[in-house]
């Protein structure tokens, strides 16, 4: 079994997408019926297809669109505390999004990695990202190619700081052009990390 996008312990997915081989001869609903019956309930299977023999999760994948929810109000939510991070003082998005304009396109972007294979690059294309106010919750969209371990969550780290005043844009753009592991700081917690959805060039099953 392969997932298209790897999360992190607590961060949640609406639209992870994984392939497997199966000699079942069960048709996709039958199949669906019967994986969720033996799946725990916090997980469950929407929709099952069947895909060419080539087909790669991974490979074939266009991009990869996540979401990060933070509770932006004066009290905490007990409903939203698995969901969301709860940042009580007012974040400034407009700020936020000026920093938005500078994760966008082609960069490396390791100083948001926390750890890494050193074979590995660290150059990834963003061509989303943004966040906006809705309601009491304050949210920030990406989309990319991929993504590098937990370059979401520290991203977000460095947005809130930045939000809340404790950095300016050029202390951003430094942390960001510096492409030193780890160098963003700590790490967002993950219940507010959200998979989305990920993009093919087709659709599934097509």
């Amino acid at each position: 079994m392969v997932a298209a996008s790897r999360t992190d312990a607590g961060v949640h997915a609406k639209g992870q997408v994984v392939s497997f081989w199966a000699g079942s001869t069960l048709d996709t609903m039958a199949l669906v019926r019967a994986l969720n019956y033996y799946l725990p309930a916090d997980i469950a299977v929407k929709k099952a297809y069947r895909a060419r023999d080539d087909f790669n999760v991974q490979r074939d994948a266009l991009s990869r669109e996540y979401r990060y929810y933070i509770l932006n109000t004066d009290t905490r939510s007990p409903f939203a505390r698995k969901f969301a991070l709860f940042v009580p003082k007012a974040l400034d998005v407009q700020m936020m999004n000026e920093a938005c304009q500078l994760i966008q396109g082609e960069h490396d972007f390791a100083s948001f990695a926390s750890s890494l294979d050193s074979s590995r690059s660290t150059v990834r294309t963003v061509y989303e990202a943004g966040v906006e106010k809705e309601g009491d919750f304050v949210i920030f969209r990406i989309v990319a190619n991929s993504f590098l371990p937990h370059q979401i969550r520290s991203m977000v780290g460095l947005l809130i700081r930045l939000g809340l005043g404790k950095l300016g844009i050029k202390e951003f753009r430094d942390i960001m052009e510096a492409k030193k592991l780890g160098l963003a700081g700590p790490l967002c917690a993950a219940c507010g990390l959200c998979l989305e959805r990920v993009n093919y060039p087709e659709p599934l099953g097509s």
